[in-house]
C-alpha cells in the first residue's frame, strides 16, 4: 500500500518505500530517521512564501503585455513594421509552467531558490559558520523567474530575469570570482568569508523578460528563452555571446538539455515542441492535442525524456529509436491511475525526477480534501519501457499548504535527495533512501 501522512502530520524521509512522517517539523526527527544513515541534517530553509508567490504570479507578466502591447503599436508606427504587434505572448499560461526557480549544486550541498520578485536564497549546508542562508540582490536582478547552477563550473549560478541572465559566482580564500568589464559589482558577504559576485550580465537583444534557462553538461553552453519570445537562445558565457535559434511562432514554455548533450528539447505554448540534436542543430517537430507540455526531464543516459502536458493525467516518454545524432522517436504513455482514482486529481502540476532514474516526483492539481497540495513520490522502473509505481505521498509543514516548487540533487551519492518549496515558508529537503548499502 502507498504511504499516505495523516492530516497534521509532516513527512521526514523515505525508508524503503515507506515514507516517514513526525508531528511536526524538527531536527531531532531529521536526526532519528535519516540523520544517523547519512551523517547529514537538511534543516528546512525559512522564506516568506507571500514574497515567492507574488514572483511567479502572472500579474507581473499581465501588466507587462498591455505595456508590451501598447509600445509595440507605437513602434510598429513609427518604424513601419508591424512585426512587434506579432510577437506570441502567453501570460496567462504563466503559473502553469514548471520554470525552475529551485535548484541543487551538482556536487555541493549548495540548495538556491527564488524567494523574491527581484532576489535569490542560497543555502550551503557544507558551511558550518553559514548556518542562515545568503540572499543575493542587485539592480540588474529585476523580475526573477528561473535559476541554474552551471555544471562543471565552480559555485556559479544563472539567474532568468528581466532582460536578460544574472551570472553570480563564489568567491573565497583560493578561488577569487573574475567580474567581467562593464557588469556592476555586486558583492554579498558571508560569515566564512565566502562572497556572492554578480560575475557578468547576459544582455538579451530584445531586452526581453527571461523565464526559462538550461545548461549543456559540459558548462559551456547557457540555453535561454522567453515566453514572449519565438526563439531561444545559445549563449557562449565564456564570451558574453549569444545565438538566437527559432522554429514555429508560440512563445516558449520551457527548455531542456540531455544529460549527454547530443539532444536538446524545446516547447512552446501552443502546443508544439521540438527535438533538436546539437552537432548541426537540427530539429524535429511534434504536437500534441493534451495542451502545452508545462514540465519534462530526462533520463539519465538522455535516451528519452518524460513530458507533462497541460490537459493530461498521462505522462508521455519520448523514446530515441536510435543513437544520436538521429532524431526517430516515439511517444510512450506512462500511466499513473493513481493520481485520478485516489487523489481526484483534475491534471498533474509540476514533476521532477532524479538523476539516478529511480524516483519521480510528482504535483497535482486540486484532488480531494485529503489528497490535496501533496506531493506523489513514485519507483521508477526503465528497461524495457518506462513504468511508475506509486511509493506514497509526502506532506509539506502547515494547514492547507501546497508545492509552490521541488527539484532533486543530482548527485546525492547516497541517493535521490528531495527540495521542495511550500506555500507555508519552509524549504524543506527529503532523502529518499532505498538502497540496501546505505542502510545500517
Amino acid at each position: 500500500m502507498p504511504s499516505f501522512p495523516r492530516p497534521g502530520a509532516v513527512t521526514i524521509c523515505e525508508i524503503n518505500r515507506d515514507l516517514i512522517t513526525a508531528n511536526e517539523l524538527s531536527d531531532d526527527a531529521a536526526k532519528e530517521t535519516y540523520g544517523k544513515v547519512l551523517g547529514i541534517l537538511f534543516s528546512p530553509v525559512l522564506f516568506q512564501s507571500e514574497n515567492l508567490l507574488t514572483a511567479l504570479s502572472s500579474e507581473q507578466g499581465a501588466n507587462q503585455r498591455n505595456s508590451g502591447l501598447l509600445s509595440a503599436a507605437l513602434q510598429a508606427v513609427s518604424t513601419g513594421s508591424l512585426r512587434h504587434l506579432f510577437r506570441p505572448i502567453d501570460v496567462k499560461l504563466l503559473q502553469d509552467v514548471d520554470f525552475h526557480i529551485l535548484d541543487w549544486h551538482q556536487h555541493k550541498h549548495i540548495l538556491a531558490f527564488i524567494s523574491g520578485p527581484h532576489q535569490v536564497t542560497v543555502r550551503d549546508y557544507e558551511d558550518s559558520e553559514g548556518e542562515s542562508p545568503c540572499i543575493l540582490i542587485n539592480e540588474s536582478q529585476k523580475d526573477v523567474r528561473s535559476l541554474s547552477w552551471r555544471p562543471n563550473g565552480g559555485r556559479a549560478l544563472a539567474v532568468a530575469c528581466k532582460g536578460g541572465i544574472c551570472i553570480w559566482a563564489a568567491s573565497y580564500p583560493g578561488n577569487t570570482a573574475l567580474v567581467r568589464s562593464g557588469v556592476t559589482l555586486g558583492t554579498l558577504s558571508r560569515g566564512s568569508g565566502t562572497k556572492w559576485i554578480l560575475i557578468d550580465f547576459l544582455v538579451s537583444p530584445e531586452y526581453e523578460q527571461h523565464t526559462t534557462l538550461s545548461w549543456s553538461p559540459n558548462g559551456k553552453y547557457l540555453a535561454s528563452a522567453s515566453f514572449v519570445s519565438s526563439s531561444f537562445i545559445i549563449w557562449d558565457v565564456a564570451q558574453g555571446m549569444g545565438t538566437p535559434i527559432r522554429r514555429g511562432l508560440g512563445g516558449i514554455s520551457l527548455l531542456r538539455w540531455s544529460p549527454s548533450g547530443d539532444y536538446f528539447f524545446s516547447a512552446k505554448f501552443d502546443g508544439t515542441f521540438y527535438l533538436w540534436e546539437t552537432n548541426t542543430w537540427t530539429s524535429e517537430p511534434w504536437s500534441s492535442t493534451n495542451g502545452f507540455v508545462m514540465g519534462a526531464a530526462w533520463d539519465p543516459d538522455g535516451s528519452r525524456i518524460v513530458v507533462a502536458f497541460s490537459e493530461s493525467l498521462t505522462l508521455g516518454s519520448i523514446h530515441f529509436a536510435t543513437r544520436p545524432p538521429s532524431l526517430d522517436a516515439h511517444l510512450i504513455p506512462v500511466e499513473l491511475p493513481e493520481i485520478q482514482s485516489l487523489t481526484g486529481s483534475r491534471g498533474i502540476d509540476k514533476i521532477a525526477w532524479d538523476a539516478s532514474g529511480e524516483r519521480l516526483a510528482l504535483s497535482y492539481r486540486d484532488g480531494d480534501d485529503l489528497y490535496r497540495g501533496l506531493i506523489a513520490i513514485y519507483d521508477v522502473r526503465r528497461s524495457p519501457l518506462i513504468s511508475a509505481s506509486l511509493v506514497g505521498f509526502i506532506r509539506g509543514p502547515g494547514d492547507d499548504v501546497k508545492p509552490i516548487a521541488f527539484s532533486f540533487h543530482d548527485k546525492f551519492k547516497q541517493g535521490p535527495l528531495l527540495s521542495v518549496c511550500w506555500s507555508s515558508g519552509f524549504c524543506c529537503t527529503y532523502p529518499l533512501i532505498f538502497r540496501s548499502h546505505v542502510l545500517p
